[in-house]
């Protein structure tokens, strides 16, 4: 749809901003700005691009690999802590000695209580000789569960100090791993980021490829007519008219989308369509009034087989505020085929009207004559009025001057009021057109 988005923005800039279209329309011609080439100069090529997937891709794979062989490492190593491990053996005999400690000790603490009740025990008539070695019994008996505590207690440290040993194995066993398995995951976010990176610039290419092949050829025997436009219209009134699209080629047009475009002026410029214009159409596939109004094409005209035509039924309302002035029509259309080629008019058919003030009478009236919209060139260059050859305002047929009467001829009236930048704008259009077509020839 170039034609249709390159028509719509610069006919939309041109009413809204002629001296800025003036000046930039010579750009249309010109290459890309120097700061977007460079850009994009910047921006790594798809080769590089798979290049860099290729590598992230094997980088990806190694780790992968040395994760599986680090996990394999891991469950033996955790296994072994378990059992055959140095680190094991020694916490398993550590262990099994401070068992046999606490074993000692407990005995020795129950050699003291028997040693002890064997002393209080003895009978009164108990000779000294008795009592003294029943006295000696509990001391001997304490110094040994003495010696087996502290046994017990440098027993215990060393089972727990090889516990630790095995403990701290594991984790240490386990963060390995860790370092392995986050390696893994940072290559495989940089492989999914480099995948990434690759299938957006493989899309940008194929829609850069595709639009390069969406260039659309200027059709000389595409034509757009509008009959049954009065040359005066009088505010607060509507008029109805006709459009006729014929395709006098021999070939066929898949789809036909014409483009309307309704303005109006007086001395003080270019006013908004919407606000005093409104634009209706209706055909024999849909009947109901639409509004043309919001980008000012027609849609689904349908297909064209060669020297047929299709109609259009326009209606046009004027608002009862619409000031005296001037109108203008521009129309044109456009075709895109299936197999993806489109084109179009070659220029803009430009309708002129004068605009009553609301109550007055018309007159006598005849329909509106097309011309078409001039190009920028070395007739006109966007700097000098249409209707005048110079930058004096253009006269009427009585000799009054257009931006004080605001009436009369509304060719001089729109170059006053900035339409011929809707003119050049327009037909910058088609220049553009064949620009980017010579290009990709």
């Amino acid at each position: 749809m170039k034609i249709r988005r390159a028509l719509a923005t610069a006919v939309a800039l041109a009413v809204t901003t002629p001296a800025a279209l003036l000046a930039v329309s010579p750009a249309y011609a010109d290459t890309k700005p120097v700061t977007q080439t460079q850009e994009k100069k910047s921006k790594p090529t798809i080769k590089e691009l798979e290049t860099a997937v290729a590598e992230a891709k094997e980088a990806y794979e190694k780790a992968a690999q040395a994760k599986a062989d680090a996990m394999v490492e891991l469950r033996k190593t955790l296994d072994e802590l378990g059992s055959t491990h140095p680190l094991a053996v020694t916490a398993a005999a550590a262990k099994q000695a401070a068992k046999d400690a606490d074993a000692a000790k407990t005995a020795a603490d129950q050699a003291v209580t028997d040693a002890k009740t064997k002393l209080a025990d003895l009978p009164e008539d108990a000779t000294p000789e008795q009592k003294t070695a029943a006295e000696t019994a509990v001391t001997e008996a304490e110094a040994t569960a003495a010696s087996a505590a502290t046994a017990k207690a440098a027993a215990d440290a060393k089972a727990t100090e090889a516990v630790t040993a095995v403990d701290d194995a594991r984790v240490a066993a386990a963060r390995a791993y860790g370092v392995v398995d986050k390696a893994a995951d940072d290559a495989l976010a940089a492989k999914i980021a480099a995948e990434a990176a690759l299938a957006q610039a493989v899309k940008e290419a194929e829609e850069e490829e595709e639009e390069e092949g969406d260039v659309c050829e200027p059709e000389n025997d595409l034509t757009a007519e509008v009959t049954g436009l009065p040359n005066k219209l009088v505010a607060g009134t509507t008029t109805d008219f006709a459009l006729r699209v014929t395709n006098g080629s021999d070939r066929n047009m898949d789809e036909i989308i014409a483009y309307t475009g309704v303005f109006a002026t007086d001395k003080t410029g270019i006013k908004e369509t919407g606000k005093f214009f409104r634009l209706q159409w209706s055909t024999k596939s849909s009947p109901k009034w639409q509004s043309a109004d919001e980008d000012d094409y027609i849609d689904g005209l349908g297909p064209l087989k060669p020297g047929s035509h299709t109609d259009v039924k326009l209606r046009l309302t004027l608002d009862k505020a619409t000031p005296a002035g001037n109108g203008v029509a521009f129309i044109a259309a456009d075709f895109y085929n299936k197999d993806g080629s489109c084109g179009g008019m070659t220029d803009l058919n430009m309708y002129e009207f004068d605009v009553k003030a609301a109550g007055s009478k018309p007159g006598k009236t005849e329909d509106a004559k097309p011309s078409k919209a001039p190009k920028p060139g070395a007739g006109n260059t966007g700097t000098t009025p249409l209707g005048s050859s110079s930058g004096t305002p253009a006269q009427t047929g009585t000799g009054g001057s257009l931006a004080a009467t605001g009436s009369s001829s509304a060719t001089g009236s729109i170059a006053l009021a900035g339409g011929a930048a809707v003119l050049l704008g327009a037909a910058a259009v088609f220049v553009v057109r064949r620009r980017k077509a010579g290009s990709a020839a």
